[in-house]
This record gives structure tokens, C-alpha cells and sequence, in this order.
């Protein structure tokens, strides 16, 4: 049964989008906070739990059909989904109340969330490759989430790193898309750009998404009052090229092995780039 949560909440996953939030929390924060930290880890893991176990309880049919998904809980009924639900639900209700907690707008961030991933990119994900585009809005709220929740007030600078996720989820979820092209299709699901398939084209747009996280990352530092400093640039346009390098290889090759290479690379990109935003802020806030 553990097990079966863990695949149905997705753990492995919820540390990279919780990890996101922390260190979207920790470039607004001056000194450490263990309650706030404690509250915010708890909130974005059952909140990312539950978006995940809505998805899986929606798209339980479609999850038998490919390969990749065949073995989750819900598919081979070791899971009910009565039991899928009400876990969901329980940690829904755990996540948005540590968020709320917080504070107001945090919490309204957390429904946004979960709403629109499970709701509205999951049911367009069978429509068209424009899901794609709408899920990479909840997908960006973390780091947003967590700038908020150590605010309670939005502004430029938590829009800055939303988007930043944002631009990163193209070239991430379309080299995943490239991958599991053939599951998809068993589906039905559109996720490559145009629904080309494994085409130039679609290569094309994935290479310039990519370079799209170039001027993306920038943002934090161009502010009037920027919120990194030069060397944080230094590295996320360093970065950035290195991430575009991949792209373009997968253009050149239009390869399995360059998508695996592009979906590792965006697996570095992004928390090595936030990663560096809150190193190089450290010193601005002695």
C-alpha cells in the first residue's frame, strides 16, 4: 500500500516542484524561519500528492493503455478509485490548509494549482499540444508559491522566477514527449509541438523554447532593484547555452538517445539556475 501512494503522489517527483518552492521561498527570506520551511515542504509535497492523484484517477483508463503507466495502482486495481480519491482529497486538504496557514494568497496559489492541472491540462492532454502551454502554469506556480508564502504579497520579482519555470517546461515536458511518443499516440494524447511526432519541426520549436530560457533566467538580475547578482547571471547564461547545446542536438540527430540527453540536461538546468539565485542573493542580505 505504501508503495502504491508513493506511485499514485508521485514522491520522487514532488521533491523537485517542492524544492522549487523552498528556493523560490528562500530568495525572499532574510532570516530562517523552521515553522514557515516545515509548513511549506508539508504544503507542496500533499498538494503536488494530490494534483498527481486527481490526474491519475481521471486519466485511469488511458494510464492501462501505455506502457509507461500500465502498472500504476489505479490500472491493475490494486487501488480502488474510492481509495484513490479519498487520499487525494485528504492531502489536498493538508496541503492547502499549511499554505493558507501561511498566508491568503499562497493558499489561493495552492487552488490554482491543482485546479488547473488536474482539471484543465489533464482533460486537454487528449485535445491538442497546446496542453502543454497550459500546464506549464501550474507547473511554474511553485517557486511563485514559495516568494509568496514568505511575503503574503505578489509582485515583478515572484513573477520573474514563474517565469523562469515556465519557459523551462517547454523544452522539459516535449523531450519527455519525444520519449513516450508512441505511448502517447496509444492514447491519444497531443504533446509534441503541432502534432508532428518526431519531426524537424518539431525539433525546431523545442530548440527555440530553449534558447527562449536564455533572457528568461536574466529577469531576476535585470530588475531595477535586482534580486541576483552578476554572477547569478554569469551562470544561468552559461547555463542556458548548455541547455540549448542538448536542443540542438536533438535537432541534428532527431535521436531517442539526444531527447534523453535534452530531458536529463533540463533535470540540471533548472535547480542548478535557482540554485545559484539564492547562493548569489546570500550576500545582499548579510
Amino acid at each position: 500500500m505504501h508503495r502504491d501512494l508513493a506511485t499514485l503522489f508521485k514522491l520522487r517527483l514532488g521533491f523537485f516542484v517542492v524544492l522549487s518552492a523552498v528556493l523560490g521561498w528562500f530568495m525572499a527570506v532574510e532570516t530562517m524561519n523552521i515553522r514557515t520551511f516545515l509548513l511549506l515542504t508539508l504544503g507542496g509535497y500533499a498538494l503536488t500528492g494530490a494534483s498527481n492523484g486527481l490526474n491519475q484517477i481521471i486519466e485511469r483508463r488511458i494510464d492501462g493503455l501505455m506502457k509507461r503507466t500500465e502498472d500504476r495502482p489505479l490500472p491493475t486495481g490494486r487501488m480502488s478509485v474510492t481509495q484513490a480519491l479519498v487520499w487525494s482529497l485528504i492531502a489536498a486538504a493538508v496541503g492547502l490548509g499549511c499554505l493558507f496557514s501561511l498566508n491568503p494568497l499562497s493558499g489561493w496559489l495552492g487552488v490554482a494549482a491543482i485546479v488547473s492541472y488536474a482539471f484543465i491540462y489533464t482533460p486537454l492532454k487528449a485535445k491538442t499540444s497546446l496542453s502543454v502551454f497550459v500546464g506549464a502554469f501550474p507547473g511554474a506556480l511553485p517557486p511563485m508559491i514559495g516568494y509568496v508564502a514568505a511575503t503574503g504579497d505578489f509582485g515583478i520579482e515572484p513573477g520573474t522566477l514563474f517565469a523562469v519555470q515556465f519557459m523551462w517546461q517547454f523544452p522539459h515536458f516535449w523531450a519527455i514527449a519525444w520519449l513516450a511518443h508512441e505511448d502517447y499516440a496509444k492514447a491519444g494524447y497531443k504533446m509534441l509541438p503541432f502534432n508532428a511526432g518526431r519531426t524537424a519541426r518539431s525539433a525546431q520549436l523545442i530548440l527555440l523554447y530553449t534558447l527562449f530560457c536564455i533572457p528568461a533566467s536574466m529577469l531576476p538580475w535585470a530588475l531595477n532593484q535586482p534580486m541576483v547578482g552578476d554572477v547569478a547571471f554569469a551562470v544561468a547564461v552559461l547555463a542556458g547555452l548548455g541547455f540549448s547545446w542538448f536542443a540542438y542536438q536533438l535537432l541534428r540527430d532527431l535521436t531517442l538517445d539526444a531527447a534523453r540527453r535534452l530531458m536529463f540536461a533540463s533535470f540540471v538546468y533548472l535547480p542548478l539556475v535557482q540554485i545559484v539565485y539564492v547562493l548569489d542573493k546570500i550576500p545582499l542580505n548579510p
